[in-house]
């Protein structure tokens, strides 16, 4: 899994490339912390286009940004997610606690 981080007036852009599973994921939950840690953004955009498979991993990955964005008073942004990707977002319902584009 790699991540590219982009950081412009608050805003955090992670691309996603690879496959996010629990091989992936653990190192994936690291670098999505730290890339939050150091830009402090009000807005962080999650971008899977380039995922190639997820699973529930993924779900855990998303759910932790998400507190904390909440932590931060900012917002989360799921977006460009492949279709077998949100097959496992919309399983779990993920749609109801996070922005999915």
């Amino acid at each position: 899994m790699e991540i590219q981080a982009k950081s412009a007036d608050r805003n955090l852009l992670l691309e996603f490339c690879g496959e996010l599973d629990h091989h992936g994921a653990r190192g994936a939950l690291r670098e999505v912390e730290l890339a939050i840690d150091a830009a402090l953004p009000r807005m962080l955009v999650m971008d899977f286009a380039g995922v190639t498979f997820m699973d529930s991993s993924g779900i855990a990955l998303i759910l932790r940004a998400q507190q904390r964005m909440q932590l931060l008073d900012g917002s989360l942004q799921v977006r460009n997610v492949p279709g077998q990707a949100r097959r496992v977002l919309d399983a779990a319902g993920i749609g109801r606690l996070v922005n999915i584009k």
